[in-house]
């Protein structure tokens, strides 16, 4: 067995004559345990918060959506939508004709964006799946959706025959405008339902069909403001986003979910590594207590260094001794912390024993990577605090 290694299991499961030192040296290792389980229990937990944030937004989101590289329209050519009604790796596609537009209802005026989509749409995104008032509109008809915020500033009803929701949009063109109607194409919408998905987007979005958006922004045919697809399950992005451009060339952009939630998930990316960073204080300032331990350690052991140094062993050998001895307080301390944090999130998944609310469990999840996030962390400090106490042993500790 490899010397070092054998005296310091030696030390690290025997206790000193010394009380306090073993007062200190078992504070330092259930810190090690708690700093390692809240570590990865925070880690988790930021990971279930992640998952259940974005589950909001990611189900009114296409898996990808094209939009023009330059303008705000691009034409779908016959052979492009033929080669997008082949293509292996899309499930379906919806056509979209969108812009900011003002609404006006009952003498109430309200800017948002009117959002015309076809009949395939709800077969792209889950948004219909959230309508709690109404149904979803009917293709060919003046039927509109309405987010709850918008809904709410409007002072909107649904089903009011006697009040119609109007959208204006500025007519395309050049000219002095003498009239409202000379500068704004006008439709009347009827209300049908409203959604209620998250504030940014029940205060963004009313949806209506797309012919009807297509009158009112005055676009051709084949005239489109972007396509949304639902690929099929498994298909790698990269090969979608190939295939893609492949059809398209450089005439649009082509965007992930990812990329359609950009300051949300750099949003959500910044609080997790101010999480990380505040969890990793935490274990440095617990490492450093284990550096305390292992000096004092090295002092109760002054005769032993002694004994060891007269039977022919090197300073760098006995500081080996005592290096070992902090990577092993340190690892049972990680193994020990692992489990403990592994089982308290498992528990929540399976159990729910804390509640955000009555019926919405506080969101946790186990992933391997956080596992590995620990372990990266905690064991190099490990090394680092265990290689600076184990210098204490020198020339001076025989004196």
């Amino acid at each position: 067995m490899y010397f070092p290694f054998y005296i310091a299991k030696r030390y690290a499961i025997s206790f000193s004559k010394n009380s306090a030192i073993n007062t200190i040296t078992i504070i330092s290792s259930i810190a090690i345990v708690a700093s390692a389980m809240s570590l990865f229990v925070f880690l988790s937990i930021f990971s279930g918060l992640r998952d259940f944030t974005l589950s909001y937004s990611n189900s009114s989101d296409p898996d990808f959506k094209i939009e023009p590289s330059s303008g705000k329209s691009f034409y779908l050519t016959e052979k492009e939508d033929a080669l997008l009604k082949g293509n292996q790796s899309i499930n379906s596609y919806s056509k979209i004709i969108e812009d900011r537009v003002l609404f006006r209802y009952n003498n109430k005026e309200q800017i948002a964006t009117i959002k015309g989509v076809d009949k395939s749409f709800s077969k792209v995104t889950k948004t219909s799946d959230y309508v709690y008032i109404g149904t979803w509109i009917e293709p060919n008809s003046k039927e509109a959706i309405i987010g709850s915020e918008i809904a709410r500033k409007l002072s909107l009803g649904l089903f009011d025959f006697e009040h119609t929701l109007e959208a204006f949009a500025p007519k395309p063109g050049k000219g002095v405008i003498e009239n409202n109607e000379d500068a704004f194409n006008i439709v009347g919408l009827q209300p049908v339902g409203m959604y209620n998905i998250n504030e940014d987007i029940d205060n963004k979005y009313v949806f209506c069909d797309i012919e009807i958006a297509r009158k009112l922004f005055q676009f051709k045919k084949n005239q489109l403001s972007s396509i949304e697809f639902k690929s099929k399950n498994n298909t790698p992005e990269e090969k979608v986003i190939n295939e893609l451009h492949s059809i398209f060339k450089d005439k649009v952009t082509i965007k992930t979910k990812a990329q359609l939630n950009d300051s949300l998930y750099k949003m959500l990316n910044s609080e997790n590594l101010f999480i990380y960073l505040f969890s990793t204080l935490i274990v440095i300032l617990t490492l450093f207590c284990l550096a305390g331990a292992i000096v004092m350690i090295v002092i109760d052991k002054k005769d032993n260094i002694t004994t060891l140094y007269n039977l022919g062993l090197t300073f760098q050998e006995i500081r080996n001794i005592f290096f070992t001895q902090g990577i092993l307080i340190t690892t049972f301390g990680l193994i020990i912390g692992l489990v403990i944090g592994s089982l308290l999130i498992i528990l929540q998944q399976q159990f729910s024993i804390l509640m955000i609310t009555s019926s919405i469990a506080y969101p946790v999840k186990f992933k391997t990577i956080n596992i590995i996030l620990v372990i990266g962390t905690i064991i190099p400090l490990g090394l680092i605090s265990s290689w600076i106490a184990s210098g204490r042993v020198n020339k001076e500790i025989l004196k």
